[in-house]
């Protein structure tokens, strides 16, 4: 297997053990694909904390349409970000949302790339 600690050096904490658990038995070349396509489809936890914290200043919810969760997106929004609540709960969890979405999408990756070899 391939160092992921070079081929995906921001990875912390538990995504660099879900991602290294995918790809524990893929050769180098299939790894580097993958780190390429994962690095393009992922969200940084910082940005998703920035993001929540814009919330604060009136726009809630951007966090969650940037998340693909438009649904979520939508109440935040129409609500005050559930009179701030739900912000405060975003912005103490940002990594588990971050982390949950970047799980979803290397598992779609990883399958897409399996799906071609």
């Amino acid at each position: 297997m391939a160092d992921l600690f070079q081929i995906l050096p921001e990875l912390q904490g538990d995504e660099m053990l879900y991602v290294s658990g995918l790809l524990k038995n893929v050769d180098d070349d299939t790894a580097r694909k993958f780190a390429a396509v994962y690095r393009a489809r992922r969200k940084d936890p910082q940005t998703i904390l920035l993001l929540t914290l814009i919330g604060f200043l009136g726009v809630a919810g951007i966090q969650r349409f940037f998340l693909e969760q438009i649904g979520m997106g939508l109440l935040y929004l129409f609500t005050a970000g559930i009179c701030l609540i739900g912000t405060i709960i975003d912005v103490i969890n940002y990594k588990g949302l971050a982390f949950e979405y970047n799980q979803k999408k290397a598992q779609e990756v990883f399958y897409l790339l399996k799906g071609t070899n």
